[in-house]
């Protein structure tokens, strides 16, 4: 698990690499990660965008944005929590992703949030650092 914490903002990362969705042969392999954001100030927030910077094994990059994360915009009142699950493919066999997510405060205040590096690694596989 990945961790990091933002203005009070717990975002906590797991990555899972999909054997079954994967085909080394054709140089395609995927992960799936799930998300969970822990709101542990006390003021009401709301997530409205993200911010992924995706690096395949090669050192390319691929960068998205986009609001919301799986189609929702979600708010989190002190001591709320909210999870998904989301995936990204990769054609190598490791990899890195980290991020932001814009938020805004209900005072209006727009601020953005880190996610944390994590490393995508396939199990059959050497490690390889990214």
């Amino acid at each position: 698990m990945y961790t990091a914490t933002t203005r009070a903002i717990r975002v906590s990362v797991e990555p899972i690499y999909l054997d079954q969705q994967s085909s080394p042969a054709d140089a395609h392999y995927v992960w799936a990660y799930h998300v969970k954001i822990s709101n542990e100030g006390e003021a009401t927030v709301q997530l409205l965008t993200r911010h992924w910077r995706i690096t395949d094994g090669l050192g390319r990059v691929q960068e998205v944005r986009g609001a919301g994360v799986v189609g929702e915009q979600p708010v989190l009142a002190p001591g709320e929590t909210y999870e998904y699950t989301s995936g990204t493919p990769l054609p190598t066999p490791s990899g890195i992703m980290l991020g932001s997510y814009g938020m805004k405060g209900e005072n209006g205040e727009r601020f953005d949030i880190e996610i944390p590096a994590f490393s995508l690694d396939c199990p059959d596989e050497p490690k390889q650092l990214n």
